[in-house]
């Protein structure tokens, strides 16, 4: 099982660039950053975490791309990921554009680390009805795939159109970077895992043993082996027991949350997690 990391890059935290060096040194797997394009005041929305405030993190996410480009030019083996890109609140032309070259420059090492959202009033921003969001994920990600993988891509759907166009540069990895998506076990979610997507990104363990069944079910209809597939749990704050449970699943790689902070907080966690590695 590989061990990756996850931090919540903001202006105020330790540079993504600088952490992502600092972890490939150590032998860590992974370095994965959220995405948000706007935090809207008004707060309609209740935190995801069940707090009364919404961290303030939230509303300081860097751009990830951006990030994971400036952090490939310093590092040659650690992969860079999203966890989680909200791809239904984008152009998909122009995210396939984006995650192509980002792709090719870090020398097909990006994971694209999808979600549909929770923020309602950050998706009404871009035109984005949040109960259309799941279908919008869904053609999202099946339009980039066309684009990524054929000379000629074409694409018709209720949310989404465009004509036979050619688009270069292709991602190194084909037929799209290795896409996970993440939330929590439901029929949806594996259907379009086994659909579209290379794995899953639980948030948390609970449950997760029974409910790999249910992915092993629904990728197998579908004519694919759940050896094909990654399970990442996401945000873990780990401790020597959870590791062990995570491993006897098989779970392929375990991402670790660090603190979104200066790096002489971050840096003590880094060097703490280094026992977790094999």
């Amino acid at each position: 099982m590989q061990i990756g990391l996850t931090l919540h890059a903001t202006d105020l935290a330790m540079s993504p660039v600088e952490l992502a060096r600092e972890a490939e040194e150590r032998g860590f797997h992974s370095l994965y950053i959220p995405e948000h394009t706007h935090i809207p005041t008004s707060r309609e929305t209740p935190a995801p975490t069940g707090s009364a405030e919404l961290a303030e993190e939230y509303r300081r996410s860097l751009d990830p791309y951006v990030a994971l480009a400036a952090a490939s030019t310093n590092t040659s083996r650690i992969r860079l990921g999203t966890g989680i890109a909200l791809v239904a609140q984008h152009d998909p032309i122009a995210l396939a554009k984006q995650i192509a070259t980002l792709d090719r420059l870090s020398g097909g090492r990006f994971v694209l680390g999808i979600g549909y959202g929770w923020n309602r009033e950050e998706m009404r921003n871009h035109g984005i009805a949040f109960g259309s969001r799941r279908e919008r994920v869904r053609e999202t990600m099946l339009a980039m795939q066309e684009l990524w993988s054929k000379e000629e891509a074409a694409f018709q759907g209720e949310h989404l159109r465009f004509e036979p166009s050619w688009m270069w540069p292709k991602p190194i990895q084909q037929p799209r970077p290795r896409t996970l998506i993440g939330g929590a076990a439901g029929p949806k979610l594996f259907a379009h895992i086994a659909e579209f997507a290379d794995g899953w990104m639980p948030i948390g363990g609970a449950g997760m043993k029974a409910a790999l069944d249910d992915l092993r079910r629904a990728v197998e209809s579908r004519g694919r082996a759940m050896s094909e597939l990654h399970v990442v749990p996401m945000g873990v704050l780990p401790d020597e027991g959870k590791i062990a449970y995570y491993r006897e699943l098989g779970v392929t790689e375990t991402v670790l949350r660090l603190p979104s902070a200066e790096r002489d907080e971050v840096m003590p966690a880094l060097d703490a997690y280094t026992t977790f590695l094999e």
